[in-house]
């Protein structure tokens, strides 16, 4: 048990020795064992979601995953187990995650050890199934202090109290964000811890702005923050931005972390700037809580213990520079202000060798209650998982749904087949100005007429010769025929208003002698309506205009006027045969 946790301290420590060699970043941070599997079961639930649409994932595919995963990446036979669905896909985005986040597991610090070890190192302080064994839980080291539960808390039977290792992540979470802002788990874990009201809507909208950017959550939160307090009209973000309803969370969040910065940088004792920040944080969490809070007294357990633990690590960084003989590092000699390129320097390295004994503490063996843990290590009533925490949530439509009876009746409404009925158009040549609305059985039909000045004909009536003048008119049906329709149309066009219809003016009801009076207009209008009725169910037909019968008002020239008919003389027809003659 002892000679595995030095041996992997020995790893560890050669490989922070020379990562800069074949790194991007020194302050790349490694994930423990706990770590692995909490990136894994995001990675699972994100592509769920591009698959099925749910993000979300099972908690044994999980487990499998994890556990091929494992023998995977130390690149150990597997005999008999099967494949999870979409593995490669999986590991391919697993390590995308880790390299975006600026993190290795300890699976590839082995990797890279082998690598980097010198020749005075030892030879291969941990092997691969040593290692295999510690991440999985196998091991004697992978006994917890604290006791278990043996099987999976429920929401129902879970405690009231602060759960002490929670709290734990949380402070290192903060520490973590000093060393590495590229962190988005430990940003996830102390984004609204204590109460910034970031919950999941804020949290979301953050993590679209930094996916627009292609930046981390941490810099797509202090650069908005920034360009608020420090950009003029023109630079500002718009009032429209999404994470303008968030500024004052996200401002306190960034007021925090600067405050942290500063006493990571002006204080030259490590062991003193270490236990100020853990102060700060302690400080930050109990704020607003009364003595009898259950939770104070968890975060002082806490705070007592991690001061120790940088005490120890800064007692045991001295004692190895002044064995070793080698100097400090000091500052470069191109930097303008040398007291700022020196200070903070021995503090972050304690923070890193603070973080990287945390990596090497054993992995919790239930693993229901790490992945279900609640974010709000300082309530016990439950909270938000990390899982919960990246899911999206639903966008509210601003409507409630329809009752189910009237959302049966809507879909049988949509599933009934739909006829379309034919239209009917009717023109008819009338005078101007005239428009007729005429309803058949199923639809309303409007009548389209014509302005076009019509053909009139006259038609001799009685003995007198009386002249009455019709108009054209045309039906046009699309689709379907008309049948028993009444068609009144002819009714328009035999209107006992002369002057409407096209009807002679007043000289030539004058030259027909006067014989026709008030009881002869009350015979033309019912000898109107008879020949109408007698046409009721059949189109009107035309009337072959006869030549002797043409009206002069209709010869060129000659509209809108009436002339008097010119009667013959006594002996004029004699007079003018023999003249033919």
């Amino acid at each position: 048990m002892a000679n595995l946790e030095e041996d992997l301290k020995t790893m560890v420590r050669i490989f922070r020795r020379e990562c800069h060699r074949i790194l991007e970043s020194e302050r790349t941070t490694i994930r423990g064992a706990d770590g692995m599997i909490a990136v894994l079961q995001l990675v699972m639930a994100e592509l769920n979601k591009e698959e099925t649409g749910e993000f979300g994932v099972a908690l044994s595919d999980v487990i499998s995953a994890w556990k091929h995963l494992l023998w995977d990446k130390s690149d150990l036979p597997q005999d008999g187990a099967l494949r999870p669905l979409n593995y490669d896909v999986i590991r391919r985005e697993y390590d995308s995650f880790l390299k975006r986040t600026n993190t290795v597991d300890l699976i590839d610090v082995h990797g890279m050890y082998e690598r980097l070890r010198g020749d005075s190192d030892p030879q291969n302080p941990v092997c691969s199934v040593q290692l295999l064994r510690f991440l999985s839980g196998g091991s004697e080291t992978c006994e917890r202090k604290e006791s278990v539960p043996p099987c999976p808390t429920t929401p129902s039977s879970k405690p009231g109290r602060c759960s002490s290792q929670g709290l734990k992540r949380l402070f290192y979470s903060y520490l973590e964000l000093l060393v590495n802002t590229r962190n988005d788990l430990a940003l996830a874990r102390t984004l609204d811890v204590p109460d910034r009201a970031l919950g999941r809507v804020a949290f979301t909208d953050l993590k679209h702005a930094a996916r627009a950017n292609s930046t981390s959550l941490f810099l797509a939160a202090t650069s908005f923050v920034r360009a608020i307090q420090l950009g003029g009209k023109g630079y500002a973000p718009p009032e429209s931005h999404p994470l303008r309803k968030h500024l004052k969370g996200l401002s306190d969040f960034v007021h925090f972390t600067d405050n942290l910065e500063e006493l990571l940088g002006e204080i030259p004792d490590p062991s003193v700037a270490g236990a100020k920040m853990v102060s700060s944080i302690r400080a930050a969490l109990l704020k607003g809580r009364s003595g009898g809070d259950p939770a104070c007294g968890a975060v002082e357990e806490v705070t007592r213990d991690l001061k120790e633990r940088i005490s120890l690590i800064c007692a045991a960084q001295r004692e190895a520079a002044c064995c070793s003989g080698i100097s400090p590092a000091r500052p470069k000699a191109y930097a303008i202000n040398h007291a700022t390129a020196y200070g903070g320097r021995e503090a972050v390295k304690l923070l890193v060798a603070l973080l990287d004994e945390e990596a090497l503490a054993p992995p919790c063996r239930n693993k229901a209650v790490l992945l279900s843990q609640d974010l709000d290590a300082l309530d016990g009533a439950g909270g938000t998982t990390i899982l919960t925490l990246f899911r999206s949530p639903e966008a509210p439509t601003g409507s409630s749904p329809k009752p189910l009876q009237l959302r049966i009746q809507d879909r049988q409404d949509r599933a009934k087949p739909t006829i379309s009925t034919p239209t009917l158009r009717i023109f008819v040549h009338t005078g101007p100005g005239v428009s007729v609305m005429m309803e058949t059985g199923v639809k309303m039909a409007c009548i389209s007429l014509h302005a076009a000045a019509p053909k009139r004909t006259t038609i001799p009536q009685g003995e007198e010769g009386e002249e009455q003048s019709t108009g054209e008119f045309s039906v046009e049906t699309e689709g379907v025929e008309m049948e028993g329709a009444v068609q009144r149309a002819a009714l328009g066009s035999r209107s006992a208003n002369p002057h409407l219809a096209g009807g002679l003016g007043a000289q030539d009801r004058a030259s027909s002698g006067g014989s026709r009076g008030q009881a002869g207009s009350k015979a033309c209008k019912r000898k109107e309506v008879d020949g109408s009725g007698e046409a009721e169910n059949q189109p009107p037909q035309k009337r072959a205009p006869k030549a002797k019968a043409v009206s002069t008002a209709q010869r060129p020239g000659a509209m809108g006027k009436s002339t008097k008919k010119r009667r013959l003389i006594a002996g004029q027809a004699t007079l003018t045969s023999f003249l033919r003659l």
